[in-house]
């Protein structure tokens, strides 16, 4: 069922993709710093939109390893505590007199 629901939503994003790059075909001006190119709006759009996600991807990355190498560190300690606890228990109990 998920797969049937994930294709309809592909299919439907691909579907307005195709419909948005109709409505704005017409041609616009691209001025770089080295020359110029006549582009489809749509295009110019699209590539704007897929480098900003590019670039959202690249700043979230060193966010998502120092976040998984404090994972890691936590993990150590948790597993160093519960070994110290395991020890712990072995040892008898005397009384505080």
């Amino acid at each position: 069922m998920r797969r049937v629901i994930g294709l309809v939503v592909a299919l439907a994003i691909v579907f307005f993709g195709l419909s948005f790059s109709v409505l704005n075909a017409q041609s616009v001006d691209l001025d770089f710093y080295f020359g110029s190119a006549h582009v489809p709006l749509s295009m110019v759009l699209f590539i704007a939109l897929f480098l900003g996600a590019v670039l959202g991807v690249l700043a979230a990355f060193g966010l998502v390893i120092r976040q998984r190498r404090e994972m890691a560190r936590l993990r150590r300690r948790v597993g160093d505590a519960q070994k110290e606890l395991a020890e712990l228990r072995k040892l008898p109990i005397r009384n505080a007199r």
